[in-house]
């Protein structure tokens, strides 16, 4: 699910020595019959993923001693999630978001119940309980042009989910996690 650019722009093509490493929590939960995973809304303000739909998660502090430990802190902040209730699963392919430099360490656990949210609005417009059969629904998901940094039009694959549009390397992590997903469900048949 990558993106085309249209523009003549010159876009840092791979991470440099400025670049910044962060962290991301894909988080499943059971809530009900359903199983689900948090994305969030994050607020307007100048930035380049102002207003987008994201996975709670941040950058790399020093005091965390690994991209585990920086997904679970940056999603207790954001979220409220308990990170001494959360089990690590493991983690998705590294990802490199060239509109933010940075590069992203997509981490995957579970918690044996629905997490007792607490959002931080400062962080976060609105919390959305995404089910994880939403988002296996191929008809939610397609290609549309967007425009970004002002003036830089993309074609870029998206998830349609509850009215809002998940796209860019959230929807790329989510992709690779519905890929590895299918191939276990086949593997099991």
């Amino acid at each position: 699910m990558a993106s085309t650019t249209r523009t003549n722009l010159k876009l840092r093509p791979k991470p440099d020595s400025q670049t910044k490493e962060s962290a991301v929590l894909i988080l499943f939960y059971q809530d009900k019959e359903q199983i689900k995973l948090p994305l969030i809304l994050r607020p307007v303000y100048a930035g380049v993923h102002s207003g987008q739909i994201g996975l709670p998660g941040g950058r790399r502090e020093k005091a965390d001693a690994d991209f585990y430990e920086t997904a679970l802190r940056e999603a207790q902040e954001e979220i409220g999630i308990n990170p001494a209730e959360v089990t690590v699963v493991g983690h998705l392919s590294d990802l490199f978001v060239f509109a933010s430099n940075h590069m992203v360490h997509p981490v995957v656990g579970y918690m044996e119940h629905k997490p007792a949210f607490l959002v931080d609005p400062r962080e976060v417009d609105q919390l959305i309980e995404v089910p994880l059969s939403t988002l296996l629904d191929t008809s939610i998901r397609g290609i549309t042009n967007f425009v970004v940094a002002g003036n830089i039009e993309i074609s870029a694959p998206y998830f349609g989910v509850d009215g809002h549009t998940v796209w860019g390397a959230t929807a790329m992590m989510l992709s690779e996690l519905l890929s590895i997903i299918n191939e276990l469900e086949e593997d099991a048949l």
